[in-house]
């Protein structure tokens, strides 16, 4: 099973576009908690399923139960929580949501992890990614740009 990540920060919309069409991924798997939020830009939920269509034939899905919780959120971005701890704290929800068992792995399947983070290393999409990957075994991560 084949599993991308991307994050729209930094990104123009032209790279942002082109880079899910190189990948071949099938859809995008919108991980956010807040997507409708004006600093989206071009990723605005709406929007964002429009463009994936028009652009790349692509489907859009929001899985809000692979996001963390707004505390969790505040937490770390509004108080400048340690990245450790807010990692120990997603791995656990994750545990205690089962998406191991809940999400369907036809849904993640060639699809995209998206979250804002520019890069991977500290994004929830990475571990969401990696979670399943240790319990569901055959899936391939590539993270796009």
């Amino acid at each position: 099973m084949k599993v991308f990540t991307v994050g729209f920060t930094k990104k123009s919309a032209r790279r942002f576009f082109e880079l899910l069409r190189a990948s071949g991924a099938k859809r995008v798997v919108d991980v956010r908690l807040n997507n409708v939020s004006q600093l989206a830009g071009f990723a605005k939920k709406d929007d964002l399923a429009y463009f994936l269509e028009e652009i790349g034939g692509l489907e859009y899905v929001h899985l809000p139960a692979l996001a963390p919780t707004q505390e969790m959120l505040d937490e770390y971005k509004k108080k400048g929580g340690d990245w450790k701890a807010y990692e120990a704290r997603f791995l656990d929800l994750m545990v205690r949501r089962r998406i191991e068992e809940t999400i369907p792995k036809e849904v993640i399947s060639d699809g995209c992890l998206l979250c804002s983070e520019d890069k991977p290393h500290h994004c929830h999409r990475r571990l969401v990614a990696e979670y399943l990957k240790r319990h569901w075994g055959d899936v391939d991560i590539a993270h796009l740009g």
